[in-house]
């Protein structure tokens, strides 16, 4: 199941390094490169709440290899492209099978393994997603800038049906909830829990990826002298020990994480902004951030899961993912507008405070992170 979170991050980032070739070979604009990545959340985000609420009692393992084959013909379409809407096409069945994967993949973990290590096999399935940013993305990237992006899209398109092909062998199936007033989305968005979380979600998400989305800027703002392929290599060990630190402690201090996590970005947030320049300074800020951010989808689809019965599940985390998806819209266009208006140090402070507002939340949750 990591293995399968890993190649889905791949699916949905795959056009952010590759924007100039894309930009060639389909004859479009930079606004037009970026939209291919915009639909594919966009669409996650409209369509996991209803297909995850429709899907509801289908097998998980049944689910699972539809998602995938749905990925791999994705991103087949893609790499056939001949034309931006063709792409678009692509891109937009990618993102409606993500919506529904990544609240079920979490669901159907939950459900092979006891309650002592139901956030730990959370945990080991989105590592996925860590592995996927930090070191899967330089890979294909590297395949479509050196080979081409249309043998990138190919590649991707492989390793899934491969992994399509494994998971039909080797995992066992998991029949899905009998519908119900309980498991109803309607029912769910009036649980005071799955709202809490909700709300942290929005926070940590617009906070975070306000400033990711904005990171080759904020190298440039800082003056930092890695550049920005080193401020990734150690964002990405922060991410790497984030999930670790998750997997030993998410059963029995959720709170402590959550806290740790929103305490770790902000106070990474203000480093950059009282000691830019000061490299030292910066190195262990990015490994810090990385500490707040690797984890973040394990942590609250973990909590909004404790937030309702396990038949509900499911549709508790699509809840929680959408509004994962609804944040990065959010942060991405409120960062554009905040660096348009103002500075990468405004930005910073902002970002800082919400997450300041956020630690206030969680500490104050007692029963919703007990």
């Amino acid at each position: 199941m990591a293995s399968v979170t890993f190649m889905a991050i791949l699916s949905e980032l795959v056009p952010s390094g590759i924007l100039p070739e894309l930009m060639e070979g389909l004859n479009i604009t930079e606004a037009q490169g970026g939209t291919l990545v915009g639909f594919y959340a966009i669409a996650s985000a409209i369509f996991a709440i209803p297909l995850i609420s429709a899907t509801v009692e289908m097998s998980r393992k049944k689910l699972l290899l539809i998602l995938l084959i749905g990925f791999a013909i994705s991103n087949a379409l893609v790499g056939i492209s001949t034309s931006y809407n063709m792409a678009i096409v692509g891109r937009v069945l990618g993102g409606i099978c993500a919506g529904v994967l990544w609240p079920m993949v979490a669901a159907y973990g939950m459900k092979l393994a006891d309650d002592e290590h139901k956030g730990f096999a959370v945990a080991v399935i989105m590592s996925g997603t860590t592995f996927g940013m930090s070191i899967g993305l330089p890979i294909v990237t590297a395949i479509g800038t050196n080979i081409g992006w249309r043998q990138e899209f190919f590649f991707i398109s492989a390793v899934i049906l491969v992994i399509t092909v494994l998971s039909f062998l080797k995992l066992p199936n998991v029949p899905g909830e009998k519908r119900q007033s309980s498991n109803s989305p309607l029912t769910l968005i009036k649980n005071k829990g799955v709202l809490i979380i909700i709300l942290l979600t929005f926070i940590a998400v617009v906070a975070n990826y306000g400033v990711y989305t904005y990171i080759t800027y904020l190298v440039e703002s800082i003056k930092y002298s890695g550049g920005i392929g080193l401020a990734q290599v150690l964002f990405g060990i922060g991410s790497i020990l984030s999930v670790v630190i998750a997997g030993k402690i998410i059963d029995r201090h959720i709170k402590n994480l959550t806290l740790l996590m929103l305490g770790s970005s902000c106070i990474a947030f203000i480093i950059f902004w009282l000691l830019s320049g000061v490299t030292i300074f910066c190195h262990i800020a990015f490994v810090i951030w990385g500490i707040g951010f690797g984890a973040l989808v394990t942590l609250f689809q973990t909590a909004v899961a404790r937030q309702v019965p396990e038949n509900a599940s499911a549709v508790a985390t699509s809840l929680q993912s959408a509004s994962f998806n609804f944040s990065i819209m959010v942060a991405s266009s409120l960062g554009g507008a905040l660096l348009s208006t103002g500075s990468m140090n405004a930005m910073l402070i902002i970002m800082a405070i919400l997450l300041a507002g956020g630690i206030v939340v969680a500490f104050l949750s007692k029963k919703t992170l007990a």
